[in-house]
């Protein structure tokens, strides 16, 4: 089978704030969600900032006791879900629950609660160590949780892939309705890692923004005095259906997946292949997986992370790609405002790409102050711009040399 794959509902959770609408007005303001770490001391850190989500309350969403042995990263995608589901309008029931199915993206999972119960394995010893710290530690818990609160009983998976895992989770779960094996798929990713290990781990690779006396203008995309990007935390969950059963239920539709793309650099553990031409070859298996031809492509949301090597090589990739075109394609990086989700970061930006196409508005890279002589493209400059977007990529890239590229396009029966 070869059926055509909407998207019905969409969720947030991101810096921005909670909820669809309140994260893509700020998008669409150029409003940055970065500000100073909460969550522990950083005052001993080369990074003291991040983009933390804020007036998150776990018990609007779960029980209150379950909520309180829960991870913020299955929080997320949990509160997610619910949106994107209540948005759709899916019912989920015996009627279907053995059709409908969960695949998330998750690249370090619980790592607040490994940090933690170290810390009491050292200090009070072994056996007070929760009989929860596997389960609240294990990427794989968000898709398990969501099948257990909503009744989902089909295909249930979890993707580790870097900062590719919820753009690669996509794509798996729109071949999965495009193959026929299932009626609707919740989908996106999901983190929660501001946590110490992780942001001196960053730290000793010198990955991370150090602007510590400005965090709105830490993550600046594409520009010249770029100095790292910016971890954040959050969660974006679309619920994908074949069009023939969207329809029959008289479901609303943002937009259409038609294509997907996965490739590897086979390079380095952590640099981008040189001139991008890992990148370059994961987007054109996105063209040709959606039977379309290059020049079709009117917006691209960049992976564009604010350090020095991905948005020379992303830049050159699109060139390598698109030709002449490149320079008249609008290509914007919403990790200017959000920061970078790591393993959430295609769920949260595959929902901004169906509004981009569904609004009409292209979200801005905002901090765009200074041009690089080596990022030349449209970036679009500090200012959201509105116009018709009939086909749109995303772009996300991880460590591993780990590459996934997705086309949405404009719904037309």
């Amino acid at each position: 089978m070869d059926r055509r794959v909407v998207i019905t509902g969409l969720g947030l959770i991101t810096p921005l704030g909670i909820g669809v609408n309140e994260t893509w007005s700020g998008l669409c303001a150029g409003k940055s969600g970065i500000g100073e770490i909460t969550k522990f001391d950083a005052s001993k850190f080369e990074t003291k900032i991040a983009g933390e989500v804020k007036n998150f309350h776990a018990e609007d969403f779960l029980p209150r006791k379950e909520a309180k042995r829960t991870e913020p990263f299955i929080a997320y995608a949990v509160a997610a879900t619910r949106m994107a589901l209540e948005d759709s309008g899916l019912v989920i029931d015996g009627t279907n629950e053995n059709r409908v199915g969960v695949i998330t993206g998750c690249g370090l999972g619980g790592l607040a609660v490994l940090e933690q119960t170290t810390r009491i394995v050292d200090s009070k010893g072994p056996k007070r160590v929760s009989p929860f710290f596997i389960p609240m530690l294990i990427g794989n818990m968000a898709p398990g949780m969501i099948s257990i609160h909503f009744g989902v009983k089909g295909p249930n998976a979890s993707v580790s892939t870097a900062c590719a895992s919820g753009a690669h989770a996509i794509g798996d779960a729109f071949n999965i309705i495009r193959r026929g094996e299932a009626d609707a798929m919740i989908t996106g990713g999901v983190e929660s890692v501001v946590t110490v290990t992780c942001i001196a781990g960053f730290n000793a690779m010198k990955a991370l923004s150090t602007r510590n006396d400005d965090p709105e203008k830490a993550s600046r995309p594409f520009e010249r005095d770029r100095d790292g990007f910016v971890v954040s935390e959050g969660s974006g969950i679309l619920i994908l259906e074949p069009l023939e059963k969207a329809l029959e239920r008289g479901a609303h539709i943002y937009a259409e997946i038609c294509g997907s793309g996965m490739s590897g650099d086979g390079y380095h553990m952590t640099a981008p292949s040189p001139n991008g031409e890992g990148a370059a070859r994961c987007m054109l298996s996105a063209i040709k997986d959606a039977g379309i031809s290059y020049d079709k492509v009117e917006y691209i949301n960049a992976h564009g992370t604010s350090t020095q090597l991905n948005d020379i090589y992303e830049t050159m990739a699109v060139k390598s790609v698109f030709k002449d075109k490149a320079y008249s394609i609008p290509m914007s990086s919403t990790k200017s405002m959000t920061g970078h989700l790591l393993g959430g970061a295609g769920g949260i930006e595959t929902v901004f790409t169906a509004l981009t196409i569904h609004e009409g508005i292209i979200p801005p890279t905002i901090n765009f102050e200074n041009p690089d002589k080596e990022c030349d493209l449209d970036y679009v400059p500090n200012v959201a711009r509105k116009k018709n977007i009939e086909v749109a990529m995303t772009n996300s890239f991880g460590f591993g040399g780990t590459n996934a590229s997705l086309i949405l396009r404009k719904y037309h029966s």
